[in-house]
């Protein structure tokens, strides 16, 4: 049985451009805050020449030292389309190398120097768009956003 929720939310030609409206899906929700913040941080981070998906990708590959694309894929829950485009622009960026895995269909990858230098040029633009997000949802809102992310991403895991 399914059962269809039709909310009636009229848009008036009152209503501010720069409003947000109200969403009844929590997938609309949550991709629109994805958007929002994804923008904090691509304009921080626009000071050095990377975006916060890449400088994403080469964080982990600094703490894990190496991993496969499946990994990669499964820890980021990031499909391998988008995942492939990435790495092939960190890759061309000369930011990771690649070698062969235990099979042939197999990569591995890892950060090349470039890569480690790239990270620590885009540190402070990274850590300013944080200050600019906790700052504007203060210590306990950041606390709160922290523990709900975790409760969302942890249900939608296991859905």
């Amino acid at each position: 049985m399914y059962i269809h929720l039709i909310v009636y939310m009229p848009i008036h030609d009152d209503h501010p451009s720069n409003a947000l409206f109200a969403l009844p899906c929590a997938c609309q929700n949550l991709r629109r805050v994805t958007r929002l913040v994804t923008r904090i941080y691509d304009q921080e981070l626009r000071n050095a020449d990377i975006e916060i998906t890449q400088f994403g990708l080469l964080t982990a590959l600094a703490i894990v030292g190496e991993a496969n694309q499946k990994a990669l894929s499964a820890g980021f829950a990031m499909d391998s389309t988008t995942l492939t485009r990435t790495l092939a622009l960190l890759r061309k960026q000369g930011w990771i190398h690649v070698r062969p895995g235990k099979d042939r269909r197999e990569r591995i990858f890892r950060l090349t120097e470039a890569g480690k230098r790239q990270i620590a040029m885009a540190q402070p633009y990274w850590q300013a768009a944080e200050r600019r997000l906790r700052k504007t949802l203060g210590p306990s809102g950041w606390k709160q956003m922290q523990a709900a992310v975790a409760r969302v991403t942890n249900a939608a895991a296991g859905a």
